[in-house]
């Protein structure tokens, strides 16, 4: 069912709340929007915190980024919004945030890859990490560019995490899965390792994302998410040591072309 303009402003401003109150932004971090059709996108502002928005601060720009409608200006930000928008007709609704414990892998350059949780699996498949790219300039979204088309969730190396999808609730709840399961994996790490599942396993999950109803994307992709036999050791040890990871993140980034 179609929402009329107010119903989606509000949706943003409710949005925004949550990801205040859950402290993925600080400050004036982070920026929400979406398509409303298929000439216009509604986008929260520059200089405004995510957790104090009212439905009047939202503004509105076309498929270029110029200013519709809106009393204050566009984010620096908003080309990475409309470039996932071009690439991807099936999405509707885009977060950008900094979570804290998905941004930390971020920065130590470590995706969040492992088949770890059948929900993740299903839901996420993996996240990647996109380069970092100077925030405000087209560099920021370069690197994303082959990542977008095959994943409904990004981190960004050094800043933060985007994720997207059919509207902007969806998005949110792929950035809120996807920090639970960074904070469930750091504890993992930090009481020995985590136990990755086997490839059999992983790819039974990726084979029901069907039954579940999930559109999510990177099913089928390979060595995504990662399973026990992709780690070194195979199979046989599930546990490896930071180097090691560092090692594999390394060597799949490579394969990928994202080195």
């Amino acid at each position: 069912m179609v929402k009329t303009e107010r119903e989606y402003r509000e949706d943003i401003v409710q949005i925004g709340k949550l990801v205040f109150q859950k402290g993925w932004v600080a400050a004036n971090d982070g920026n929400i929007s979406l398509r409303m059709d298929a000439e216009r996108i509604l986008a929260t502002p520059t200089g405004v915190c995510k957790g104090m928005l009212s439905v009047d601060d939202l503004i509105i720009v076309d498929n270029q980024g110029n200013k519709i409608s809106g009393r204050l200006e566009r984010t620096s930000e908003i080309a990475m919004h409309l470039k996932i928008y071009e690439m991807r007709p099936d999405i509707r609704g885009v977060l950008h945030a900094h979570p804290p414990v998905a941004t930390g892998f971020a920065t130590a350059g470590r995706p969040l890859n492992l088949g770890l949780l059948p929900e993740v699996v299903i839901s996420l498949g993996c996240v990647p990490i996109a380069d970092y790219g100077l925030p405000g300039t087209p560099a920021l979204t370069e690197p994303m560019l082959p990542l977008i088309p095959k994943y409904d969730a990004i981190l960004m190396a050094n800043h933060g995490a985007v994720c997207y999808g059919e509207d902007v609730f969806k998005a949110y709840f792929r950035m809120e899965t996807m920090e639970h399961f960074a904070r469930i994996q750091l504890v993992a790490e930090l009481l020995g390792g985590p136990k990755v599942l086997p490839r059999e396993e992983v790819d039974k999950l990726l084979d029901s994302r069907t039954r579940y109803g999930v559109k999510a994307r990177s099913a089928g992709q390979a060595g995504c998410p990662l399973a026990a036999e992709d780690l070194p050791g195979g199979e046989e040890r599930f546990y490896v040591t930071r180097s090691e990871l560092i090692g594999l993140v390394d060597e799949a980034l490579r394969t990928r072309g994202m080195a």
